[in-house]
């Protein structure tokens, strides 16, 4: 008989973690596992990528009717909703607030009293992403097991670690994306360091390396360097040290265009300074593409400036296709990049990425022998499905 395996996410919007699944949904064993998905929000780029054989599963009314306006919640009467609604609005007023919490637990404390439990029970419940995933497998669901998985850094990302620790404790295995954010999350649950597990991203770089050749990515006639950022237009990205440093490369007269594949709540504001700062024609943004590996074929450089991460698939796609990599000095980087050897690293902020872009830009022996490092390196990651068979079987 087939084990009933539930996966839960925010949706399959463009980001890491939704790649990640559908990464791990392809390729995983539909003959001995029967996989269900629920989503807070079914709908995203990735949703067109999910394997037939997973069933998803309806949305709980009670996360529903969160989205709703408050107007339609006062029509449908549902009081229990309003005080929720209201509730939350004053407290994501709150600066005080805020600062002791992440947004996600700030959401999940006011909903949580008016969302029931699933009625389907389940061998396996995996949430894959931290946050409201993990408070619903660890509240809501019933599972003989239950698994989270944690992509990011704990203390970057700042959550609140007195209000995770008893829905940590619901959950017996807790799977990171890095040694370093293992780490860091023993660093905050020590009496828990037995639940955490390490394992990385699935990456096929023979996958990626087809789909690069599938579509012509850049439409456009740059005659320079192409540079290319991919990542949800958020703040932890680090979006504003990319801008000024795309402004210092214009001024110093280099020829480039930065383009970014990515969409997010930033994205009218970064409008606002490319418009500001006269980079229409240098800082492009492109949106979302459900195959954004012709791009990065076809790129000359690939930058990520964010201020924290798990560990970037991102990165690894780059490598697979061999690029020059210029990355900041996030805590987990190290995971992934040997300083002038597979990229470059440099400080957090826009002086140093448009020096690191510039020394790439100028010194083509020193791409063409990262290019050539990155030829050598097994990037690959497909083995790491044993891993997750391993812990759901155990």
């Amino acid at each position: 008989m087939k084990k009933k395996i539930l996966f839960v996410i925010d949706s399959l919007h463009s980001g890491g973690a939704e790649k990640s699944l559908i990464s791990l949904l392809t390729l995983f064993d539909y003959q001995n596992y029967e996989v269900d998905l629920l989503m807070f929000s079914p709908e995203g780029l990735y949703l067109r990528l999910l394997p037939t054989e997973v069933n998803i599963v309806n949305v709980p009314k009670d996360i529903q009717m969160k989205r709703n306006r408050i107007i339609e919640i006062i029509k449908s009467g549902d009081l229990k909703t309003l005080f929720s609604r209201i509730g939350l609005a004053i407290h994501n007023r709150n600066p005080y607030a805020i600062k002791k919490m992440h947004g996600a637990q700030i959401n999940w404390k006011w909903m949580t009293n008016r969302i029931s439990k699933l009625e389907q029970n389940y061998d396996v419940a995996i949430a894959y992403s931290q946050g409201m995933p993990t408070y619903f497998v660890a509240e809501k669901v019933n599972a003989g097991k239950k698994i989270s998985w944690f992509n990011t850094d704990y203390k970057s990302a700042k959550y609140n670690r007195k209000f995770d620790f008893d829905y940590f404790e619901k959950i017996d295995n807790i799977v990171t994306v890095s040694e370093a954010c293992k780490d860091v999350l023993i660093e905050n649950f020590e009496q828990m360091k037995e639940k955490f597990e390490v394992i990385y991203d699935i990456v096929s770089p023979k996958l990626i390396k087809e789909m690069s050749n599938k579509d012509k990515g850049f439409i456009d006639t740059n005659d320079g360097i192409r540079i290319l950022t991919i990542g949800r237009l958020v703040d932890a990205k680090g979006y504003d040290l990319a801008l000024e440093a795309c402004n210092l490369l214009k001024s110093e007269g280099v020829n480039f265009r930065w383009y970014v594949l990515g969409e997010g709540p930033l994205k009218s504001e970064i409008q606002d300074i490319i418009k500001e700062k006269r980079l229409e024609d240098r800082f492009i943004l492109l949106g979302v593409n459900s195959n954004p590996y012709p791009y990065i074929k076809n790129t000359d450089i690939y930058v990520q400036p964010s201020r924290f991460e798990g560990k970037p698939i991102a990165v690894n796609e780059a490598k697979v296709l061999c690029k020059p990599i210029v990355v900041t000095n996030f805590s987990t980087v190290n995971s992934q990049i040997t300083n002038e050897k597979n990229g470059l690293i440099v400080e957090m902020n826009s002086q140093d990425i448009y020096k690191g872009i510039k020394k790439l830009i100028n010194n083509n022996n020193l791409r063409q022998q990262i290019s050539s490092n990155l030829m050598l390196e097994n990037v690959g990651t497909e083995e790491e499905i044993n891993k997750i068979y391993d812990l759901i079987k155990s």
